[in-house]
C-alpha cells in the first residue's frame, strides 16, 4: 500500500504550509517516493521565505526538514507526528535557490520512527547547505481529531471522501 518508487506524494492538506498547494507562502513541497524507505523533495526558496535579506529563514528551512523527514511516514503506511528535530545548518541559503532533500528512515521501534536526511543546493549533488534527525511517534487518526481545529479537520475528512491526497490504509498503530 506504499506509494510506489518515483509516485509523486500528494500533499495531506491543501493549506499545510510544507506541501500544500493552497497555502499563499507555503514551501509547496513536491516529493516523491524513492527506493526502500526514502524520499526525496524539492522546493523554492521565495521571498516570502526570507530572513536575513536576500536569504532563507533558519525556522523554515526547519520546517522544510520537517516536512520532508515527516513525508517518509507514508512508506510506512502510519500516521506520525513530530517528537524531536534536529537541524544543521552548513551555509546560506539565498532566496530563488532550489533546495534538494534527500531522507530515509533509519530505524523503527515500535511506535518510534527515527528519519535523516540533508538538503542541497544547485541540484541534488549540489553543495550540503542542511542536515537533519527527527524522531517521529506513530499515533492514530483520532489524535489529529481531537486536537485539530474541527472546521480543518472536517475539510481534510471530505477532501479524503472526494478522493483528494494520500490516504493511510486501516491498521492498529496501538497494537
Amino acid at each position: 500500500m506504499a506509494p510506489q518508487v518515483g509516485s509523486v506524494i500528494g500533499n495531506h492538506y491543501p493549506m499545510c504550509f510544507g506541501c500544500g498547494l493552497s497555502h499563499p507562502t507555503g514551501l509547496h513541497m513536491r516529493v516523491v517516493s524513492g527506493e526502500g524507505l526514502r524520499i526525496t523533495a524539492e522546493f523554492e526558496v521565495t521571498a516570502s521565505h526570507q530572513g536575513a535579506p536576500g536569504l532563507a529563514h533558519g525556522g523554515l528551512l526547519a520546517a522544510a526538514c520537517d516536512e520532508a523527514l515527516g513525508a517518509l511516514n507514508w512508506a510506512l503506511q502510519r500516521p506520525a507526528v513530530t517528537a524531536r528535530l534536529e537541524t544543521d545548518f552548513r551555509r546560506p541559503v539565498p532566496v530563488e535557490s532550489v533546495v534538494y532533500l534527500d531522507a530515509q528512515i533509519i530505524g523503527v521501534h515500535g511506535r518510534k520512527v527515527y528519519a535523516r536526511g540533508t538538503g542541497r543546493l544547485d541540484g541534488p549533488d549540489g553543495p550540503e547547505a542542511i542536515s537533519a534527525a527527527a524522531l517521529f511517534i506513530q499515533v492514530p487518526i483520532e489524535h489529529f481529531v481531537e486536537h485539530g481545529r474541527a472546521e480543518d479537520v472536517d475539510q481534510a475528512a471530505a477532501d479524503r471522501a472526494a478522493g483528494h491526497g494520500p490516504t493511510f490504509s486501516t491498521f492498529d498503530v496501538n497494537p
